[in-house]
């Protein structure tokens, strides 16, 4: 948890991989997700580094499984995760994997090109076998001679000629048989009667069963048609129609005793050939039970591998070549891991040298690493979306756990709305069980579900807190609940004021007077007293408090912002920007605001029922303390009031040239001033900078630096600018000299006049829209009622009816608006404007948020689709 206030510390380090040992050491590490590599190879084109060669195999080898996915797709299987992780492969491992995974690719693509051509050899026969049944029907039962015509219907269908007119032609008749797709039939026989001029006679039938077509692999009902002509140039003609027309034209015998003959030999042929398919189709299915079972161990596999031969592509082989230097980001609290790591790469390589890790110095900005849970992960990622935090940044999110549900409850309060969410909530907490990235997936498969998935304890503690200012507000879908008995009093009201019956006739409207003993008897337990629900002027009461209570939360709010800085300022050793921005900051606000809230409370207490006529008000007031002025009228709330107020504005006022030219004037004299400095080499002289020039003592020797080792160059090609070979002075020193390190005073300047004004404008701007609360909650509360008056009460007062025929079509009514607009539309408007006041109002007074993630390298669940 201590991360999740502040980023963990990240320093840069070195990994020294022996080449023998790179792969299992880089592999160990993505099994443990420690480390973020940095590329050391940024000019060099991704088709021209080192392990090329075997990446492209990891791909040849991704294409093969696409393939076997594809046939298992097309059997109707469905494969399934990877029940457990395995490690990347071996060298020998991953050929073996190569080998059996091509060997199966082309057992399944040999098995499935056998049963397409067996599928189609056995389509085919039947289509014949139809062919012949249905051509018996035309050609087999002639019309004898002399018998009278048969009676036609005119139909598109009918052949063109009748069959029984050519026992009258002295020419022999030939047939063309086959089968054509319905939709072609049509324009085929119309084509066929404009080609041939009616030398023909042409027949068309469905098929009794539909069967399978080749081309898009539906099921359709073929049209089987016989075509009787004379003359050979016809018979060439409707051949090349059929042609045309993707025609099926099968051979078609003459005699009677021809055509049985082939139908027995298609009978056999088909069966045999049902035979072979069927032993085809249990052989296909025992190699798809292997791909089914050795695929998502491979596919995970091969995947480790490619990734870790992408990182050693970002390594660079040190003067060598026999030393591969990697650069990482690594949290410093994980470094004996990553070392722990190293060792066990090395171990399971047999490479008798151990690969070891370096820390280097550098001036860079590490990566933001915020260590979460599933509880946490939530408002860390509503802060995130606002920016991530600069490095070693106080984290808004820990503080978002509270406020954030608060504010929304603040606009949402309603016990049974806040009811609702918080068991919704709990049903996602329920379900999500070990919360894992993954478990949600398959509990929320949709991307706007798992959304609520993801801040499914955001949703919980906002239904918990909106049940708690429900009960502040005491309403419960806008009715008061009675838990305590009411402070007010209308017995004692009554006979106090002799009211008779003729009164309380005239007078639907009755006032209760506080100053009367025993009508009031102080304030209620818990919230807000039930009796105000029924007065008339519960809304302007409810107004006044929800106003200045916004106004309060709102100023703590900010407060509490601008107190986060100084945690900022004293984490980065920056202690002047406590007296010179903290000091001034807080001073204008609470001269100015501070004092505000410390007018309400003060009028609160001051004042009672018996002389609240006489209250002054606190806008003129407060609005008189900026015009230096006094009101007559308005009569002051203590003694002094007037100087108090005048000094606070003036304080206010002289805080902002402090806030203003304070930071940058302190530089600019810290620039200036004559400074300690220290050579380094055989020994240690010390001397002070002047004007960028170093004077040193008179006694002093001149030294002469001693190279070290460790400002060798360590990788081949590197300049001396990156923060391999940077040695430690330059580190120190942001990788200039002192005397070369000059600061940009105009841009300071112009930062620090941007942040004034936009503080100052901004506390007055601010606390405005922190009246969002007042406003919505408002708007919650009248929402509610006037959906509990147009929908439950007009339903059982105005149908003149109560009972359960009508609760109901009522409750149903009710129940569906309050979800659609009170919980969703107003839930989601309350969120919105929560989020914009953490983002605007609460966190720039003190987050910059200008960072970037850590990513480590670790091998991700299985994705591969």
């Amino acid at each position: 948890m201590g991360s999740l206030f502040r980023s963990e510390e990240v320093c840069l380090a070195q990994l020294f991989l022996q080449s023998a040992s790179a792969y299992s050491c880089i592999s160990e590490l993505g099994e443990r997700g420690l480390l973020e590599f940095r590329d050391l190879n940024p000019k060099v084109s991704p088709f021209q580094r080192r392990f090329v060669g075997e990446v492209r195999r990891c791909e040849d080898m991704e294409k093969t499984f696409t393939f076997l996915q594809q046939e298992l797709r097309g059997a109707g299987r469905v494969l399934g995760p990877c029940p457990e992780s395995p490690r990347a492969p071996l060298a020998r491992e991953a050929l073996r994997v190569q080998e059996q995974s091509e060997q199966l690719a082309q057992e399944l693509r040999e098995v499935s090109r056998n049963r397409a051509s067996l599928r189609g050899r056995l389509r085919d026969l039947r289509q014949y076998l139809q062919v012949l049944r249905e051509g018996q029907r035309f050609t087999s039962l002639p019309a004898p001679l002399g018998s009278p015509p048969r009676p036609r219907a005119l139909s598109e269908r009918e052949p063109i000629l009748d069959p029984s007119l050519h026992q009258h032609l002295e020419r022999k008749i030939n047939f063309v048989a086959g089968v054509i797709h319905p939709w072609r039939v049509t324009a085929f026989e119309r084509l066929l009667w404009r080609a041939c001029r009616g030398y023909l006679v042409a027949s068309f039938v469905e098929m009794p069963e539909p069967m399978e077509d080749p081309a898009t692999g539906e099921s359709v009902t073929w049209v089987i048609f016989l075509i009787s002509y004379w003359g050979e140039q016809i018979g060439q003609k409707i051949r090349k129609i059929s042609d045309c027309f993707h025609c099926q034209v099968y051979p078609y015998p003459e005699s009677e005793a021809g055509r049985e003959d082939t139908i027995t030999g298609l009978r056999s042929q088909i069966q045999d050939l049902s035979v072979v398919l069927e032993e085809t189709e249990q052989y296909l299915a025992q190699v798809l039970d292997k791909v089914a079972l050795a695929l998502p161990a491979w596919r995970v596999q091969v995947q480790k591998m490619k990734a870790i031969y992408l990182i050693l592509n970002q390594c660079s082989f040190d003067v060598t070549e026999k030393c591969l230097i990697a650069e990482v980001w690594c949290p410093v609290r994980d470094l004996t891991q990553v070392q722990d790591a190293l060792r066990q790469g090395s171990y399971q390589s047999g490479s008798s040298v151990e690969c070891f890790v370096q820390r280097v110095p550098t001036s860079e900005s590490p990566p933001t690493l915020i260590r979460t849970n599933k509880f946490t992960a939530g408002f860390q990622s509503i802060v995130d979306a606002y920016g991530v935090a600069s490095y070693q940044e106080v984290n808004p999110a820990p503080y978002a756990i509270i406020t954030f549900p608060f504010i929304f409850a603040i606009m949402f309060g309603d016990v049974g709305h806040g009811l609702l969410i918080w068991k919704h909530g709990i049903g996602l907490v329920t379900q999500g069980g070990g919360g894992s990235e993954g478990h949600g997936s398959r509990i929320c498969p949709h991307q706007i579900w798992l959304t609520f998935f993801e801040g499914r304890y955001l949703i919980l503690l906002m239904g918990a807190f909106s049940i708690y200012t429900g009960f502040i507000y005491n309403e419960c879908f806008s009715k008061a609940t009675v838990i305590f008995p009411s402070a007010w009093s209308v017995a004692t009201m009554a006979n106090h004021s002799s009211w008779s019956s003729a009164y309380l006739a005239t007078h639907p409207s009755l006032t209760l007077d506080p100053n009367v003993t025993g009508v009031f008897r102080g304030p209620y337990p818990f919230g807000i007293d039930p009796i105000w629900s029924l007065a008339t002027n519960h809304l302007n009461f409810l107004n006044s408090f929800k106003m200045k209570m916004s106004v309060v939360l709102g100023i703590v709010h900010m407060g509490f912002g601008v107190v986060l800085g100084v945690f900022n300022h004293v984490h980065f050793k920056q202690r002047h920007r406590l007296v010179l921005e903290f000091l001034p900051e807080m001073i204008f606000l609470l001269a100015l605001f501070g004092y505000l809230v410390f007018l309400i409370f003060y009028k609160w207490v001051k004042f009672s029922a018996a002389d609240s006529l006489v209250a002054p008000s606190i806008l003129i007031h407060f609005i008189d303390m900026f015009l230096f002025t006094s009101n007559v009228e308005n009569l002051p709330l203590y003694q002094g009031q007037v100087p108090v107020q005048t000094v606070l504005v003036v304080l206010a006022l002289a805080s902002v040239p402090v806030l203003l030219l304070g930071t940058p004037l302190y530089l600019w004299c810290r620039q200036r001033a004559p400074r300690r400095v220290r050579l380094g080499g055989c020994g240690r002289l010390s001397g002070e900078v002047q004007g960028g020039h170093v004077s040193l003592p008179a006694a002093a020797v001149p030294v002469q630096p001693v190279a070290t080792g460790e400002q060798e160059p360590l990788l081949e090609g590197q300049d001396a600018g990156n923060s391999v070979n940077a040695t430690k002075e330059d580190v120190e020193s942001g990788g200039h000299s002192p005397d070369a390190k000059h600061l940009d005073f105009p841009e300071i300047f112009m930062h620090q006049a941007i942040h004034t004004i936009e503080y100052c404008l901004g506390c007055v701007s601010n606390t405005a829209s922190y009246l969002r609360l007042w406003a919505l909650s408002l708007a919650h509360a009248q929402l509610s009622e006037v959906l509990w008056t147009m929908v439950m009460r007009n339903g059982f007062v105005g149908l003149s009816y109560v009972g359960g025929v009508v609760l109901v079509p009522v409750f149903a009514a009710f129940a569906v608006l309050t979800v659609a607009i009170l919980l969703v539309m107003e839930g989601l408007s309350a969120f919105l404007h929560a989020l914009r006041l953490h983002w605007v109002e609460f966190q720039n007074k003190f987050y910059v948020g200008a960072g970037y993630k850590l990513c480590p390298f670790a091998f991700a669940p299985d994705t591969w689709d």
